[in-house]
């Protein structure tokens, strides 16, 4: 093992020690060193950091500006045991925020999204499916929050679902209608029967007993999409489009109902799991409808002033 490599083990297992998971800059800093190696360095200088973060071509700047800020963090702490090693400048490449263009699902699109999975031949993934689309459907968690519940987590007498492995590594609490605790319950009853003795603890099980994987929900998210004619060359519903429906037909019904958006919007953002409530402010520009209403209640505000 060459001394960077060594060095990047250090790091990584330092961090990691703090709770930060760290699966794509592990991959990347051993690349790094790799190249570094292979270049006869010892060290990290800031021309070959930027020609290794632009090694990928046809590629968006964004992604160049990811590579170069996972090298300034590892240089960062380079530098205290090596002083030569140079930290590269943050501002090499241009770098823009992009967001997707959400689709945002109607009633209509649930049921039909619903009504696939429950068709889908093997029973267990029948079962599954429907009842990770339903629940992404009303509770806006993410796809890896859901994944990743046991069934300790599921509290379905008292209607709360305990998200132990949320972005950041934080723990929340997610209410649940008792319509949707008695759609899980009847899930449960009928992953029981089919699946006995199954091979994990996890709440939402595959056909082999097994948690159910992300890619074979998205996968199959992708072919439904495709039969019902929603996806199409030019849209591309994504299962994250789901939570985005969460949140904003609960925005809308604030502004409908008279409530106090702005008063209320941490508690959108704690329920949703955002780190910042500006992530939450976001949804304010993904609907068009969203974007009526606010404006009409900036035109009654000011109305009011004259």
């Amino acid at each position: 093992m060459s001394a960077l490599k060594a060095r990047v083990d250090e790091y990584l297992r330092l961090r990691r020690a703090l709770g930060f998971k760290l699966k794509e800059e592990g991959r990347l800093l051993g690349q790094l060193a790799a190249y570094l190696d292979a270049a006869g360095a010892e060290t990290i200088s800031t021309e070959l950091a930027v020609r290794w973060a632009g090694l990928p071509v046809a590629v968006h700047p964004n992604h160049w500006s990811k590579r170069l800020r996972v090298v300034r963090g590892f240089a960062a702490y380079l530098q205290t045991l090596d002083p030569r090693t140079e930290i590269p400048p943050p501002d090499i490449f241009p770098h823009s925020r992009q967001r997707a263009t959400p689709y945002l699902f109607s009633e209509h699109d649930i049921r039909r999204l619903m009504a696939e999975a429950r068709r889908l031949r093997n029973p267990m993934r029948a079962a599954s499916y429907e009842a990770l689309f339903g629940l992404l459907a009303v509770s806006g968690m993410r796809i890896g929050e859901a994944l990743a519940l046991e069934r300790k987590d599921v509290d379905l007498d008292a209607g709360v679902i305990t998200i132990r492995k949320a972005k950041g590594d934080r723990e929340r609490l997610v209410p649940l209608h008792p319509t949707s605790s008695d759609a899980l319950r009847r899930y449960a009853s009928t992953r029981d029967r089919l699946i006995p003795t199954p091979r994990s603890d996890a709440f939402f099980l595959s056909s082999a007993g097994t948690p159910v994987l992300a890619v074979g929900l998205q996968t199959t998210f992708r072919e439904i999409m495709t039969r019902v004619g929603l996806r199409t060359e030019k849209v591309h519903p994504r299962i994250h489009d789901l939570r985005h429906r969460v949140a904003v037909n609960t925005l809308i019904g604030w502004y409908r109902s008279g409530v106090n958006v702005n008063e209320q919007m941490p508690t959108l953002s704690t329920y949703l799991g955002h780190v910042s409530p500006s992530d939450t402010y976001w949804y304010l520009s993904a609907s068009p409808e969203l974007m009526a209403l606010a404006a009409d209640r900036m035109a009654d505000r000011f109305g009011a002033a004259r």
